[in-house]
């Protein structure tokens, strides 16, 4: 978990408020393939990731009550789903700190999978007059594939508007000190030797 200071909190907000703003002005009305990318779960996906837990859920939740408030929505369905995303994408950065270039993928795609299944889930169990048929699958699959396109570029977008806020993972910069070959210990008893 990282210090949430005023500077993450002015971004982290103008970020969701920007997210949400482009998503209901621009990227809902283009669609490709017969369905639309859906930036709140990559957005939340990479604030989970780059925050933490308890920053991403906050993160999902405050997304999935702005977008439910100016969709039109039923109220807390997507806060309730986000909040989970966040929840779940921040976790694994603690307990498994990915570094890989291929992290953002995997996670952006699992998180539209879980925000799409958990949405329409529970709409259903809201009693929602909606259509259950192959073409909410055709579109889930769609949103997907897009999703997973989008992924990297929307966490490296999301990582620069937020890299001056974020401190340094004190982790990281252990390891990084021993990949760079001056801090080890068993360098510096090599250099004695010599």
């Amino acid at each position: 978990m990282i210090a949430t200071t005023p500077q993450l909190l002015a971004r982290l907000a103008a970020v969701g408020l920007l997210g949400v703003v482009v998503q209901t002005a621009f990227i809902s009305q283009l669609p490709i393939a017969g369905a639309n990318a859906d930036l709140s779960p990559l957005l939340v996906m990479a604030i989970g990731l780059l925050c933490g837990s308890l920053t991403g859920g906050c993160f999902g939740f405050g997304v999935g009550l702005l977008a439910d408030v100016v969709s039109l929505q039923t109220l807390g369905v997507s806060s309730l789903v986000l909040l989970g995303v966040g929840y779940g994408a921040g976790r694994l950065r603690e307990a498994r700190d990915p570094e890989g270039t291929l992290v953002p993928i995997a996670v952006g795609a699992a998180a539209t999978l879980a925000f799409g299944i958990g949405f329409a889930l529970l709409q259903f169990l809201l009693g929602v007059d909606a259509p259950v048929s192959w073409a909410l699958l055709r579109q889930l699959l769609a949103t997907l594939v897009i999703n997973t396109l989008l992924a990297l570029p929307v966490y490296a977008l999301v990582r620069r508007c937020l890299q001056p806020a974020l401190p340094e993972d004190p982790r990281r910069r252990r390891r990084r000190a021993y990949t760079t070959g001056g801090l080890s210990p068993l360098s510096r008893g090599m250099e004695i030797r010599r």
